[in-house]
Parts: structure tokens; sequence; C-alpha cells
């Protein structure tokens, strides 16, 4: 049976050379190329893995190269498997 239910999920990418260029360079400019570039290499990944209007891409996470989306667990499953995926780990509460 196929899960329908919609949680926050965080996927982390791998080692991306372009990134880490991007990411070494301090000034407004590059600040705003990195955020271009990864908002854009992300949203290509969604759109190549996942059916659109099935998912939901709430922010990009400049610092590790990675974002949070909402999505189901078997669409989790399939990012996981996705080319440049590192890992894909559910939004836990920690009481």
């Amino acid at each position: 049976m196929e899960s329908t239910k919609i949680e926050s999920y965080f996927v982390f990418m791998n080692y991306d050379p372009e990134y880490e260029r991007l990411r070494a360079d301090r000034t407004k400019r590059g600040a705003y190329e990195l955020d271009l570039y990864l908002s854009r290499k992300h949203d290509e990944l969604l759109a190549s893995t996942l059916e659109p209007g099935s998912y939901k891409k709430t922010s990009s996470l400049v610092i590790v190269d990675g974002f949070a989306v909402e999505i189901t667990e078997d669409q989790a499953n399939g990012l996981r498997s996705a080319k440049g995926v590192r890992v894909v780990e559910k939004n836990e509460v920690v009481a």
C-alpha cells in the first residue's frame, strides 16, 4: 500500500565542487549566485524525481547543500536512490 501521509523531510546532497566554489565567494554577489544555484539544483532534482504538484519544497539550506520538502514516505524512498542525494531524513520533533 502506498503511503499518502505528507510529512517534512530534509534532503542532503553529495559533494558538489561547484557548490564549494560558490560557497567560498563571501561577496554579496557570491551569496546571490550560491542561492540561485542551489535553488535551481534542488528544484531540478525534485522535478526529475517526483510527480509535478505532489511535493512542496519549503526551503533550500545553503550551509549544507540540502533542502526541506513536504512529501510522502514513498517519495522519500524514491529520493534516497536519486543521483546526487546523500541522505533523506524525516524531520522529527525532539521533546
